[in-house]
């Protein structure tokens, strides 16, 4: 063969094959043969029933009713590719977990699909049926079994089979190779006997591209389409799926003390890495590397990118870099959070002195921002609105940042709709919801979320904060390359709040006791204070 017949060849295999040119496949039937035979038999005994699944149920049920005689779909979301033939670790869209009780990452391409009954005649006496299709395990005796590398049980290890998740979950399930025929059958207006159909979107290209043919296929005038109509139909199952999360049930209150409980001790090995991390040209790696352990450990993952910011870096709101030097004499700001195994993520910040001992400056910044936090605190009652929490913090910073000479206005006008100058030094809000997402019920609209009422069964932070950068030419040099932000996890309950971050020390004294009794027990020290 010549080199123009081997550039031919070469050129007729297909791009998304040549990522097994490193290896060779053998594919004799002898071959197939071989790897399919003597395995022990697949496990025959079925789960029990998870306790989230009679929750996951109620929170199905709650949705039926707002959208009776109308089919939806809840995509898990596909694989996402990080660099040619690697994917990055599987999580599954919220909305999706919260109706199925499913965390982890064993069902990429899974749908729930939410099929309209006659009234009362669907699951708990709901308007729907409910069917999980998903791809199931294939069998040791079949191909897939070895050669596929993102779904065969010989690279990533067995996955629940459809009986297992039935029994798990009380969920139908059903093969992934009937999704489509459950999707578009019977698609059309409701006024010819049709279905409507309203999808989370923008988690599934694949299921996106079906729903949207067939609403073509089936519109009166495909034409004319209103898109802005359907768009309106998906975001409001969106919008109801997330305000469902508002409110948490008991098993949701309890993923959450686990998250934060997890949280709580990766701070704790943070401050160990601590004497480290003041060695090391990118301490900040160090800390970030000490409670990313710690999240791999006890929980699933990270809730999200952890802040892990000294000096000036803390002053930078989203500091996810994580590559600079911590130096003695300097804060360390770090906002971190465990996600549990159910998908739950803790939210935590707290601003400790890299050295163990805050200087004279830095204690005035972070008193005022614990004043802010335990007047928010105080604010959070069942009741009153959840835009309370962020003015009650908010003026607390304002009066202390007048009282310092930086503030160019009075504190009413700062405060006011039409002053806000204090956000120069705080420019974000002092709460989110807080859940499945880090920040959850994001779709809510604003009547339930910021002017909404507190109530029992909600979860959210309260961390104000106060960052003064090095660049600020308007405030005493002092105060400059200071940033402090306090966040604590809050369960609002019928008696008032509760702060479920509570163990992790708040008050500057019992923050310089809290590292120091640390050390003492690790037998370690920081280098000795160089800083200011």
């Amino acid at each position: 063969m010549n080199d123009a017949d081997n550039t031919q060849v070469s050129a007729s295999q297909p791009l998304d094959e040549r990522v097994n040119n490193r290896s060779q496949r053998p594919s004799s039937d002898a071959f197939k043969a071989f790897m399919a035979s003597n395995w022990a038999p697949s496990r025959q005994q079925l789960p029990e029933r998870d306790v989230v699944a009679d929750h996951a149920a109620a929170r199905r049920r709650a949705i039926s009713v707002q959208f009776k005689g109308e089919r939806l779909v809840i995509p898990a979301g596909p694989l996402k590719v990080r660099s040619n033939d690697c994917d990055y670790r599987f999580r599954p869209h919220s909305g999706f977990a919260h109706l199925t009780g499913l965390g982890v990452d064993h069902e990429p391409d899974a749908v729930l699909v939410l099929e309209p009954v006659a009234d009362g005649k669907g699951d708990d006496g709901g308007n729907h049926q409910a069917t999980l299709y998903f791809r199931p395990l294939a069998g040791r005796d079949t191909e897939q079994f070895y050669a596929d590398s993102r779904s065969g049980e010989f690279w990533i290890g067995a996955r629940p089979t459809l009986a297992e998740f039935k029994a798990r979950l009380g969920l139908e399930t059903a093969d992934i190779g009937g999704l489509e025929l459950a999707v578009t059958k019977n698609v059309g207006a409701p006024e010819i006997g049709g279905i409507s159909i309203r999808l989370v979107r923008k988690v599934d290209e694949n299921i996106d591209a079906l729903v949207d043919t067939a609403r073509y296929n089936t519109a009166k005038d495909p034409e004319n389409l209103d898109l802005g109509v359907l768009d309106a139909l998906d975001d409001k199952l969106a919008e109801a799926l997330s305000e469902l999360r508002l409110l948490k049930d008991e098993w949701e209150i309890e993923q959450m003390k686990t998250a934060v409980a997890a949280t709580v001790q990766g701070f704790t090995e943070v401050v160990k890495a601590l004497p480290r991390a003041l060695t090391h040209q990118r301490g900040e790696r160090v800390v970030e590397g000490a409670f990313f352990a710690r999240a791999r450990e006890e929980g699933n993952e990270l809730g999200y990118d952890t802040i892990a910011a000294s000096g000036n870096n803390a002053t930078v709101l989203h500091w996810t870099r994580n590559t600079g030097r911590i130096n003695a004499g300097e804060l360390l700001l770090l906002d971190a959070g465990v996600e549990a195994d159910s998908l739950y993520t803790a939210d935590i910040t707290r601003t400790l002195p890299a050295n163990g001992t805050f200087t004279g400056i830095q204690r005035k910044v972070y008193e005022a921002v614990l004043d802010a936090a335990d007047a928010g605190f105080a604010a959070a009652r069942p009741g009153t609105k959840f835009r309370d929490i962020h003015t009650a913090a908010t003026t607390v910073l304002a009066e202390r940042l007048a009282e310092w000479g930086l503030l160019p206005v009075s504190v009413e006008e700062a405060i006011s709709a039409e002053g806000q100058q204090h956000r120069r030094w705080m420019p974000h809000g002092t709460s989110h919801h807080l859940g499945l997402d880090v920040h959850d019920c994001a779709q809510a609209k604003r009547e339930l979320y910021l002017d909404g009422v507190l109530t029992p069964g909600m979860v959210f932070t309260i961390e104000p904060g106060l960052y003064f950068k090095e660049e600020d030419l308007g405030i005493p040099e002092e105060y400059r390359g200071i940033g402090v932000r306090i966040e604590d996890d809050i369960l609002m309950t019928a008696e008032g709040p509760v702060n479920l971050s509570a163990a992790l020390p708040r008050k500057a004294d019992d923050v310089e006791s809290w590292m120091s009794g640390i050390y003492q027990e690790a037998d370690t020290r920081p280098p000795s204070l160089t800083g200011p």
